[in-house]
């Protein structure tokens, strides 16, 4: 392996790319879900125990992810946002037409569209407030779990 090989494989990940997608964000490296495909809606939720690349534990206790709620809707706000001022710029809106209420349901439609990718940013998101990125995740340094009940994980 070259030294241009081991500066690239140590590079440090981008933390938006690495949101997007979903990888662990104390490495950037491995997935958090088991299924990569998002629409997969019988999977879309279910992540991996620790992650697949530097073991660190992705459930850091019972409840962990409750706050995600916030986030989604924050995302779900943002999309609204975007569409909104993209439908202004493109389409423009008027008191005489229904122009606002096929705004309306075309957001509706995205929202509905993108919600299972976007509870999976949400997640990512909520794990990196917890956990940070560490440049020497191969070295083990993790960070642990508060408390698990395997009995009760993933009851909801």
């Amino acid at each position: 392996m070259s030294l241009m090989d081991v500066q690239q494989h140590d590079e440090k990940p981008n933390l938006i790319f690495s949101l997007l997608n979903s990888k662990c964000t104390r490495c950037r490296r491995g997935d958090m879900f088991r299924d990569k495909n998002p629409y997969h809606l019988r999977k879309t939720m279910k992540m991996n125990d620790q992650c697949p690349v530097c073991g660190q534990p992705l459930e850091m206790e019972p409840g962990f992810y409750y706050g995600t709620n916030m986030i989604s809707y924050g995302l779900a706000v943002m999309v609204c946002i975007i569409t909104f001022f993209l439908w202004w710029i493109l389409i423009g809106f008027s008191l005489h037409d229904s122009r606002f209420f096929w705004w309306i349901g075309i957001n509706a439609f995205l929202l509905l569209a993108l919600q299972p990718p976007l509870m999976r940013i949400s997640r990512a998101v909520w794990l990196a407030f917890f956990v940070k990125y560490s440049p020497e995740w191969r070295k083990g340094e993790i960070v642990a779990a508060y408390s698990v009940n395997k009995e009760h994980q993933n009851n909801w």
